[in-house]
């Protein structure tokens, strides 16, 4: 399980309400992923994995800095 510090702004959270996702379930899938790879539409660093409640999302991220991240944002993706 990786350890990462998180930087949030409210934006980010806003958007993630919408998707009825919180920061612990995104935190969570980023410390535990299941795939890694990069946005085919950012070209930033993303990570996919289930969340606590079985959703199945991608989480695209900047890198802020060594072990720091900012979230850009998370949403549901179909299954492999």
């Amino acid at each position: 399980m990786a350890s990462y510090r998180f930087y949030w702004d409210d934006d980010t959270l806003v958007k993630l309400a919408t998707r009825d996702l919180t920061s612990d379930e995104v935190e969570d899938v980023v410390c535990n992923p299941f795939a890694r790879s990069i946005s085919k539409t950012s070209g930033r660093p993303c990570v996919f994995g289930w969340t606590v409640t079985g959703r199945y999302i991608i989480v695209v991220f900047e890198e802020v800095g060594p072990d720091e991240l900012q979230v850009v944002t998370a949403y549901d993706v179909p299954e492999p």
